[in-house]
This record gives structure tokens, sequence and C-alpha cells, in this order.
């Protein structure tokens, strides 16, 4: 029952995510994409930074501590010197005393030696993660650089795609019905060119039937009564004898003689 249960649970939080993915727009998913690449940047480099600072520390306690070792180191041969002064002395007192000092320096040198060794074996842990998270955010910075160049790209890609589907869709209009009381324009086209052949046929026909032989001849004779009144009125004139006189005829020059 609880594997069910996961597994539509499972299933709606996909089917949500994949229709508000569609629905989202891409620059402002990009735009997101980018602020979040750029907060893990940051993040990575505040841990960077505290890795360099607990580095920065050991090497700060290393060399106290080995400050330290170097002056417990002169007591205890102080010490020594001092409590061998007074052995030759014959004062057994000072010599105890000084002996026991020259002791408590040295057990306190043991303690310090050891933790110099624990403090050089800690800083070249500290070093090695500190050169670690400085490389690590090195590479996280060239990818965040990269992703700010593709952004561009990218961008410029998103708007000629908006732009390559508005052609398509403006080209597919033209071809497709839009709605059911508006014709696409290759109806339109159809519709008109029917219409024109139409008429084109009609005046083929009309031109081949009987009716349109007796305009022509109508028309013929109302031109032969027009040409008929036209020479009468040329008659009236006197302008018969200029019209119909032919030019006269230039003689010719004959080969080798010159015009």
């Amino acid at each position: 029952m609880f594997k069910l249960i996961k597994r539509s649970w499972n299933y709606l939080v996909a089917l949500f995510t994949g229709k508000f993915n569609e629905a989202a727009d891409p620059k402002v998913q990009l735009e997101q994409a980018i602020l979040e690449a750029q907060e893990q940047h940051r993040k990575l480099k505040e841990q960077a930074a505290n890795v360099i600072a607990n580095q920065k520390q050991t090497e700060m306690r290393l060399n106290r501590s080995m400050e330290e070792l170097e002056k417990v180191t002169r007591s205890a041969r102080q010490a020594v010197l001092m409590a061998e002064d007074a052995t030759k002395k014959g004062d057994a007192k000072k010599a105890q005393e000084y002996t026991a000092a020259a002791e408590s320096f040295a057990n306190r040198l043991i303690s310090i030696e050891h933790e110099v060794e624990n403090l050089k074996a800690l800083s070249l842990q500290s070093a090695q993660a500190a050169d670690q998270a400085k490389s690590a955010v090195q590479q996280n910075s060239t990818a965040l650089q990269k992703k700010l160049a593709e952004r561009q790209q990218l961008m410029g890609q998103l708007d000629q795609a908006k732009m390559q589907e508005q052609m398509n869709s403006a080209m597919a209009s033209l071809s497709e019905q839009v709605g059911q009381d508006t014709p696409s324009f290759d109806e339109v086209r159809d519709k008109i060119e029917r219409r024109y052949a139409q008429a084109k046929g009609t005046q083929e026909l009309q031109g081949e039937s009987i009716e349109g032989r007796m305009l022509e001849i109508e028309q013929a004779a109302l031109n032969t009564e027009a040409q008929a009144r036209l020479s009468e009125i040329r008659s009236q004139l006197g302008l018969d004898g200029a019209s119909e006189a032919a030019p006269a005829a230039e003689p010719q020059v004959e080969s080798g003689e010159t015009a």
C-alpha cells in the first residue's frame, strides 16, 4: 500500500512538473538556473574560505608551538647546566632544585614535541584541503563564466525560435482554415479563379453564338456607314483629289553617279 501511494505521488509530481515546464517561460527558467549557479558558487567560496582559514589557524598554532618548543629546549638546557654547576660547587640543594626544574622542562618539552608533530600532520592535511578548495572554486568559476557566456547565445536562439514559430504559424494560417466563418487563403483564391474562369467561358460562348455574330455584323455595318460619311465630307471639302494624289516618283540614281 505504501509503495502504491509513493508511486502515485511521484507520478503526480512528474505530471505537474511536466505541465509547469511546458507553460513556463524559457527565459525566466534560464535566469533562475543562472541565479542558482551563482548562489552555489557563492556558497562554495564561503566553504573554501573556511577551509583556508582553518589552514591558516593551524599554521599559526604550529608556529607558536615551534617557538615554545625552542624556548622550552633552551630552558631545559639552562636548567641542566645550572644543576651541574651547583653540583660542582657542592650546593646540593640548588643542584636538586635545578635538576627538578630541568625534569619539568623535559616533560614540557616532550608534550610540546607531540603537539608539534600533531600540528604538522594537521597543517599538511589543511594545506591539501585548502589547495583542493581553491581548485574547486577556480573550476566552478570557470564553469559559471561559461554558463554566463552561453546564456546570451541561448537567448538569441530562443528569440530565433520564437520568430520561426510565428512565421510557421503565419504560413499555416494561409493554408488552414482559421474558423468556421473564416475561409483560408487557398479557398478564397480558388473561388476568385473559378469566377474568373466562368466569366471567360461565358464570354467565349457569347462570341460563338448567333447573337454574337449579329452584333458583329451590326458593328461592321456601322463602320461602313461611318466610312461613307467621311468620304462624303471629304468630297464636300474638295479633299478627294489631294488625298488620292500619289507622290511623284523620285528619279533613280544610276550606279556610279552621286545623288
